[in-house]
């Protein structure tokens, strides 16, 4: 869903949701690379049983990738997609089910946004190579060095959409893919493999969602599944929480900002292409061998844990003293309902909340205040009330007008600031005015040598003073004269760097609302009736997109008719306003959809009458496909944040248009204009195997239902494939640089997810015997309860053992952490704590030192000097033995006993060691000198003051 700054928000408000990816890396042997045995425990100390992977955020990366070189081809892209979903199964190794689901076509109200999004994509690409044939001259005039113009043909990505050639190639490959990993990879052989292609109509996310609603509603499900989704869109976290299945987790890549990204002219990083000078690259290497070696950082992945985000928002949203009972499963239901309003793939947002001011906060701080007064829920299984979330919208907009007048503030704010931002760079950039000389001098850190010694410091401290003055009035004295020369001009620094778009509709003034009206709808605000038309259409989209997200597509045909939203003021008397959606609507066929979506600059991709209809003048429907359109930036400073003034697709006029040309396709155009169905794959070895080989055997013609203990309790229908998968037979590989298989393992069927009857409602509610995890969160009350200090939970495992140093560790600290210290490193006079006796180490008592020598400074000797261990005889007393715990100096009392007791004997005049002479510590008696005591009686561990003795000075060699 295009939420911009959602996932942000979501992970600065709630970081400990995301939990980062240890992943196993492949091995080479003598050139032979060893791949990751995914039969092993998951290294993330998780265990997944089912992976769902959204291919449209896979597939795009792989075709047309930001930050390294592009694929040659489309053999290259097939290979960088299987090296990806490779990637992905050796991190989540799932245990049961692998689902891949491709966006096929789309609801009408997809559509919309999906068009806009193919109409800037051809604009922009035109106006790309426009800017960069410019730029290219201007630089070469000037004498500027450009590499020779690659001649290659672009690649459009608008091919990635349903019916195009790319798109049944695709679902070709990835069904010789499975077939090879199911028949070679031992970490597959017990998985079940859906794969969902371009022809299944839906969005790949739906299809994944719609198959959790129906198998969560059979009864042989396991509540406690662990579902991992992938996919980058921030509308996979609304759907994730919509499921309400406990172990629900989101794998997707790390965003990293500021990625460095070659220049389009010149191919260097580090400026773009706007600011190339055309200068001569250097050389990589001494022959410039290293030219085409561009190192790339492999991306990171990181996992998303909604049960967490369930924890924060279970805080976040528990109200007490409400009039009927609370229920956090439909709390988190109106949760979602309201992120809906700052943004959506369906429905544009509202003027008065953005996201990047705290919408989602100020929606959720109105829902508390105002739910008293509702007397209920917002929502209940995918179904809005719409009076109670008038009282909500109600609440908004009465703060409208303070929201876009602080909107405005804070932009003129961060302006000024970033103003004053430059002219502090700029200054930096010029450097310090005056640096004095000799030990004053600022000197480069790590360098070793002595600056040299001032001859006169009362010279010195007076240049120091003057010289700045001096600088500064020559150089206020030369601003002042620059300035009365140009007075009219303003300074290059005083003036922003990139112009402000022009605003009429001016939010933040008085009379907003009929401005907003007159230019954005052509229409007066006192025209009550068009603006119930608009807020009416809106009460509709927020009905259907809810419905979407909790029992599946309610129309295929609806859609929201305007480029943008009514205010949230306008919201009344909405209670009436919607009903139903028309029934038995069906999905737009896949060249169909290719019609509604694209511009004519990408009608290559089409059949030659129907791509003659957008661009002949004679075409009835030529209006649909304007080559040049309006960007409105409504408000915002990028075009991409603009909202694309397209004409709206006239379904009818659309379908009586194609109906001419319907008889002209070819019976492979027809094909790929057909609706699929899902396919399933199994291996040899999985216990569905051969009840699917047998239903081949016996030309099984209808459908059979899937026996659930087979398959970990996943039911629906199978149907024989038409181009199936048969075991002991070959699967020709269609990419020429992959072997054929010459003997398959895996069969395929096709699979039809379970029906239900028309009207039932999938219960949005946790299923019996569902456990929910561990919690992760800090209890609000731990430092009430006085248990101890709280151990955060890194990862996924909550009794993840805390790492321990043994003796060799501490060793390698004394020796290593020495440098420049005579009497031991930072680090070497410290014992290791009392909470050690968790691991490996044990401390040394009386007797168990053996072999084991300290050492101790000698002044006299001017060297460290090894000394026994005193053996105590039995008629001594034996040191205290250590029983654990202990907090500061106790802790190091008892954890060194020998030690301490030696120094506490030593001190009292008690018994000594014979053969041991105790060194007289010259260094004290330094010490003493300095502050006067000597002669005065000492007060340490022989005293009788009660504070605990302090460490004894000896290393832990």
């Amino acid at each position: 869903m295009g939420v911009p700054a959602f996932f942000r928000w979501l992970s600065r408000k709630y970081p400990s949701i995301i939990v980062h990816c240890v992943e196993e890396k492949g091995k080479e042997c003598n050139g032979v690379r060893i791949p990751v045995d995914t039969t092993k425990p998951n290294p993330n100390e998780v265990e997944f049983d089912n992976l769902y992977l959204d291919m449209n955020g896979i597939i795009h990366p792989c075709t047309h990738p930001e930050d390294k070189p592009a694929p040659k081809n489309e053999d290259e892209m097939m290979v960088a997609i299987f090296e990806y979903i490779d990637r992905l199964f050796n991190i989540v190794r799932p245990r049961r089910v692998l689902y891949m689901a491709i966006d096929g076509v789309a609801p009408r109200a997809k559509m919309n946004q999906q068009r806009s999004r193919r109409f800037r994509a051809s604009k922009e690409g035109v106006e790309l190579v426009d800017e960069k044939q410019r730029m290219r001259e201007e630089i070469i005039q000037r004498g500027g060095y450009l590499p020779p113009e690659e001649i290659k043909e672009r690649f459009d990505s608008n091919c990635i959409t349903p019916g195009t050639e790319f798109m049944d190639n695709l679902a070709h490959c990835l069904r010789y893919y499975v077939a090879e990993r199911l028949s070679n990879d031992p970490g597959w052989k017990n998985v079940v493999v859906f794969l969902s292609d371009a022809s299944v109509p839906g969005e790949g996310e739906h299809k994944i969602m719609d198959f959790i609603r129906r198998q969560r509603a059979q009864p042989n499900h396991d509540p406690n599944t662990h579902h991992c989704l992938c996919g980058a869109d921030a509308d996979l976290i609304m759907l994730g929480l919509a499921t309400h299945e406990p172990n629900f987790t989101i794998i997707r890549e790390e965003f990293k900002p500021n990625k460095p990204r070659p220049c389009s002219l010149c191919g260097q990083t580090g400026h773009e292409m706007k600011d190339c000078q055309g200068v001569a690259r250097e050389k990589q290497g001494q022959h410039d061998e290293f030219a085409d070696t561009m190192p790339v950082s492999e991306q990171e992945f990181i996992f998303i844990r909604l049960c967490v985000l369930r924890e924060y928002l279970e805080r976040e949203l528990t109200m007490a003293s409400l009039p009927f009972p609370f229920d956090f499963e439909r709390s988190v239901d109106d949760w979602v309902f309201m992120c809906f309003f700052v943004g959506n793939d369906f429905l544009p947002h509202l003027p008065s909340l953005e996201i990047r001011e705290g919408a989602i906060d100020r929606l959720v701080n109105i829902y508390k205040d105002v739910v008293h007064k509702t007397g209920g829920y917002l929502t209940q299984n995918g179904y809005v009330n719409l009076e109670r979330v008038e009282m909500i919208m109600q609440a908004v907009g009465v703060a409208e007008d303070n929201i876009f007048k602080k909107r405005k503030e804070d932009e003129e704010n961060f302006r000024r600031r970033n103003k004053e931002k430059r002219k502090r760079m700029k200054v930096e950039q010029q450097g310090p005015a005056y640096l004095t000389t000799g030990q004053f001098a600022p000197q480069a850190l790590g360098r070793r040598d002595v600056p040299e010694p001032i001859q006169n410091a009362r010279h010195q401290a007076y240049d120091m003073r003057m010289n700045p003055r001096e600088q500064n009035n020559k150089s206020s004295s030369g601003a002042n004269e620059s300035q009365d020369r140009r007075a009219p001009k303003r300074k290059a620094e005083d003036s922003d760097s990139d112009p402000e778009p022009e605003d009429n509709v001016r939010l933040w003034e008085d009379g907003w609302k009929q401005r907003y009206y007159k230019n954005k709808f052509d229409v007066d605000v006192t025209d009550s009736d068009f603006r119930k038309k608009v807020v009416q259409s809106y009460v509709e989209g927020l009905c259907w997109v809810l419905r979407y997200y909790y029992q599946g597509c309610a129309s295929w045909k609806w859609y929201f008719p305007f480029h943008y939203a009514p205010f949230a003021s306008d919201f009344k008397d909405i209670k009436e306003m919607f009903t139903e959606f028309e029934k038995d609507t069906m999905p737009f066929k896949p060249l169909e959809q290719l019609m509604s979506v694209f511009p004519a600059a990408s009608g290559n991709f089409l059949p030659p009458t129907w791509r003659n209809l957008m661009v002949s003048p004679e075409s009835s429907i030529i209006d649909f496909y304007p080559d040049d359109f309006a960007i409105d930036l409504n408000g915002k400073k990028y075009a991409w944040q603009g909202v694309a003034l397209l004409p709206f697709v006239d379904e009818r006029r659309l379908r009586a248009a194609l109906a001419e040309v319907y008889p002209d396709l070819t019976p492979e155009e027809a094909r790929r204009n057909s609706l699929g169905s899902d396919v399933l794959f199994v291996g040899k070895s999985h216990p569905l195997y051969d009840f699917i080989h047998e239903l081949y055997r016996d030309e099984c013609n209808k459908g059979t239902v899937v026996p659930p203990e087979l398959c970990f309790g996943i039911q629906g229908l199978l149907n024989l494939d038409n181009n199936p998968v048969l075991p002991d037979k070959p699967v020709k590989s269609p990419i020429p640089t992959l072997r054929d298989i010459s003997q398959s393992t895996a069969v395929s069927v096709k699979f039809k997810d379970p029906e239900f009857a028309v009207g039932y409602v999938f219960k949005a509610v946790l299923l019996p015997g569902a456990k929910i995890p561990t919690k992760v969160l800090k209890p609000g009350d731990w430092e009430r309860g006085n248990r101890g200090p709280w151990r955060p939970q890194l990862g996924f495992n909550p009794n993840r053992q805390q790492a321990h140093l043994d003796q060799s560790g501490f060793r390698a600290l004394g020796h290593s952490l020495n440098r420049n210290q005579q009497g031991g490193g930072q680090y070497s006079n410290t014992p290791p704590p009392g909470t050690y006796h968790q691991g490996s180490y044990r401390p040394q008592h009386a007797g168990g030192h053996r072999g084991f020598q300290h050492s101790r400074p000698n002044p006299q000797l001017g060297a460290s000097q090894p000394y026994q261990q005193p053996q105590f005889s039995r008629h001594q007393q034996q040191p205290p033995q250590y029983s654990g715990g202990g907090h500061g100096w106790n802790r190091v009392v008892q954890s060194q006993p020998s030690a301490y007791q030696q120094n506490a004997n030593r001190d009292r005049g008690g018994p000594r060691h014979a053969g041991y002479q105790q060194p007289h510590d010259h260094w004290q008696d330094r010490q003493d000198d300095r502050r006067g005591n000597r002669g005065q009686p000492q007060q340490g561990y022989g005293s009788s003051r009660s504070y605990p003795p302090p460490p004894p000075s000896r290393r832990w060699n």
